[in-house]
């Protein structure tokens, strides 16, 4: 099963496109034990979403002991579930391919986001893991953003399919399409900025949407959903992480993260133009 299956199969089995970001800080953590946290979190919610999203930052902070925490934490995620590395990797040459064969075969994610910056042989590496999916970070959702990400690109590279002058990050989106011939890629887009993803759904109408955003950095919901999913109502993956995380801080933490993960799938659903079954 690729990735892309993977995840409309739990998507539609749970009726969700909420992606929960597993991003533990131990200083809001109401438990000193991540791996515990997150299996609490886990349990809570696995069937109220379409998948889990680690942030890699978070565990690697913590040295070894966070390591081994991802390490329990990917175990305790159901098999039905798809898990993205939230990693951001992008390099050259044999760094690409050690980073893309640490996240895909070592750590054994379903997916991964990836940085474009060093061009098509730097992505090239993850492309080769056909089954996975890759999120190539297009349009982040922080604030400074826009300092390389709106540059417009008077003279694009000419192996471009398309000539017009554009901001790098539509650059980005028409080399992903390029890049997407097994079907397997997808965009990075923040909800915090909503005519930009609206933009990038047109030009990638078949594409998956990891948009993050929502929440403490401000993105709403509803814009989120209207301007990242499909025709079908799919395809944008909506992402929150401390939101649902730290709902409580006490040893409800649990059931509140439950009661959010599930308050924000139904306002998805709501908004959301009724799917068709698979097949």
């Amino acid at each position: 099963m690729t990735f892309r299956e993977k995840l409309l199969a739990a998507a539609r089995a749970h009726r969700s496109w909420l992606c929960v970001g597993l991003d533990p800080d131990p200083a809001r953590m109401p438990l000193p034990d991540v791996a515990a946290f997150n299996r609490a979190i886990i349990e809570a919610t696995a069937e109220l979403v379409c998948a889990f999203k680690p942030n890699l930052a978070f565990y690697e902070a913590l040295g070894l002991p966070g390591l081994r925490a991802l390490e329990q934490t990917l175990k305790a995620i159901p098999a039905g579930i798809p898990v993205i590395a939230d990693a951001k990797r992008g390099d050259v040459g044999p760094s690409a391919q050690a980073y893309a064969r640490a996240l895909f075969e070592t750590w054994g994610f379903d997916a991964a986001t990836v940085n474009p910056y060093g061009g098509g042989d730097a992505v090239e590496p993850f492309l080769t893991y056909s089954d996975k999916g890759v999120f190539i970070w297009c349009r982040s959702s922080n604030p400074g953003a826009g300092d390389f990400q709106d540059l417009v690109l008077s003279e694009p590279n000419q192996r471009s399919r398309q000539a017009a002058p554009a901001p790098l990050y539509v650059q980005v989106a028409r080399r992903a399409l390029e890049w997407n011939s097994g079907g397997h890629v997808g965009l990075v887009v923040g909800a915090t900025y909503t005519e930009q993803l609206r933009e990038l759904r047109q030009l990638c109408p078949e594409m998956l949407f990891l948009v993050p955003g929502i929440g403490p950095q401000g993105g709403e919901v509803e814009a989120a959903v209207a301007a990242g999913s499909d025709a079908r109502g799919e395809l944008a993956l909506i992402s929150a992480s401390r939101q649902v995380l730290y709902a409580a801080s006490g040893v409800d933490f649990a059931a509140a993260a439950r009661r959010e993960a599930g308050h924000l799938r139904d306002r998805i659903n709501a908004l959301r133009e009724p799917a068709p079954g698979p097949g």
